[in-house]
């Protein structure tokens, strides 16, 4: 793990909210998707908030999204929320549902959440 990255976490029955915090990279990457699987099967969704996030690499993108699609075997959403999630988020939309598609959300539209 990078020692500029930390993700702190709030549990709530059926979310898990993340908050990333420092620089963005491949090891960084590997933390977050290593936190993603081990809460999947335990959440519905998973908020995952970037407003603290300071310098993104291209690597560490490249290699999230490569691994993010194996979390689509899991019936969760996974939500990306905040100044940066559209750096990190999948490029086809800034929520990834993996059971269904909720685009026409009023309340994700409202929280600027899509």
């Amino acid at each position: 793990m990078a020692s500029k990255f930390k993700i702190f976490t709030y549990r709530n029955p059926g979310t898990l909210y993340l908050k990333l915090i420092g620089e963005f990279d491949g090891s960084s990457t590997w933390h977050l998707i290593e936190k993603l699987r081990k809460n999947a099967d335990e959440f519905h969704s998973i908020l995952i908030n970037t407003d603290s996030l300071g310098e993104i690499y291209p690597f560490g993108v490249h290699i999230f999204h490569q691994e993010l699609k194996a979390l689509r075997r899991y019936k969760i959403r996974v939500l990306f929320t905040g100044e940066k999630a559209d750096q990190i988020s999948p490029e086809e939309k800034l929520c990834m549902y993996c059971d269904q598609d909720y685009t026409g959300s009023k309340i994700a539209k409202r929280q600027g959440m899509i």
